[in-house]
């Protein structure tokens, strides 16, 4: 395939300066012309080489692959070019975030029935609820709430509207009594949820007569673990709160009761997330269109 062998030398300043400003400062050209030699050499590969948004940029696994292989003699070079051009399955690692909340995702068959449709891609999960730039962080996509993905991201929704739970075991209510509004869980043992040991406790969000509010609740036991939350609520060690779907079969079983359900309100769901829409990996290709139509399925 012919390739203008002029844009290498532009994606190797990015390659090793991670910045388009770096990388034109360094070629003394403008970042706008950086810019657009990235995008005719991807244009060209069909496939993206780097992730950039506003705050970072990275290569992309296939990226890596073509800045090794230029480090090789130049016979070997038109052989990676090929390699490139016709790199159209999905292969390789796939490196995703996925917050702990995200139970659609991380319930198990979403995930084993992309792994057996995709054989040749490795998936390399991450559960975390740690807020960060996925791209500088060198991974592919990531999985959260809507409500706080960056504005820079592309995302796909992966369930619909989501609602909190205040939840309790039969054995907790039948001993300490049924709070009938949010302001009496203050009088309740409450089980809360917190990211890191530095951070204070989630307020728990609410709603009355169509004003949001909520309240900083003070538990007596906090976790960043939504498991053990989930397993203290059903030894009947208090009242939690987390997404519907995590407790909904609990609730369906009468292992657990919902509380105050009329002052709880509806949220943006969950999406899948990357860094641009132009030349995408066939990897992340493959999880973005198995996640539309697991959406399509469960609507």
């Amino acid at each position: 395939m012919k390739i203008d062998l002029n844009l290498l030398p532009v994606f190797i300043a990015v390659a090793e300066e991670h910045s388009f400003s770096k990388a034109a400062a360094r070629l003394g050209v403008t970042r706008s012309a950086v810019s657009q030699g990235i995008r005719r050499l991807e244009d060209a590969f069909g496939t993206m080489l780097v992730m950039r948004t506003t705050r970072s940029v990275n290569l992309t696994e296939a990226g890596d692959r073509l800045h090794k292989s230029l480090s090789l003699p130049v016979a070997g070079i038109e052989a990676a070019f090929d390699d490139m051009a016709s790199d159209d399955m999905p292969r390789g690692l796939l490196r995703i975030a996925v917050t702990s909340i995200a139970e659609e995702f991380l319930s198990g068959p979403l995930i084993a029935s992309f792994a057996a449709a995709n054989p040749a891609v490795t998936l390399d999960i991450v559960v975390t609820d740690e807020e960060f730039d996925i791209v500088a962080a060198g991974y592919d996509a990531g999985v959260r709430l809507g409500e706080v993905i960056e504005k820079d991201m592309i995302a796909i929704p992966l369930t619909g509207k989501q609602r909190e739970m205040v939840v309790a075991s039969p054995s907790y209510l039948a001993a300490n009594g049924i709070p009938v509004h949010p302001r009496e869980l203050m009088h309740h043992r409450c089980i809360g949820w917190r990211p890191a040991p530095d951070v204070a406790p989630y307020r728990w969000p609410f709603e009355e007569n169509g004003k949001a509010f909520d309240m900083a609740i003070e538990p007596q036991i906090t976790t960043n673990d939504l498991r053990l939350m989930l397993r203290l609520a059903l030894a009947g060690g208090g009242i939690t709160l987390a997404t519907q779907e995590t407790f909904r079969p609990y609730i369906e079983g009468g292992q657990l009761v919902s509380l105050l359900n009329d002052f709880l309100p509806h949220f943006p769901g969950f999406y899948l997330y990357f860094p641009q829409r132009r030349n995408i990996a066939p990897k992340l290709r493959a999880l973005i269109d198995h996640v539309r139509e697991w959406r399509q399925q469960s609507a």
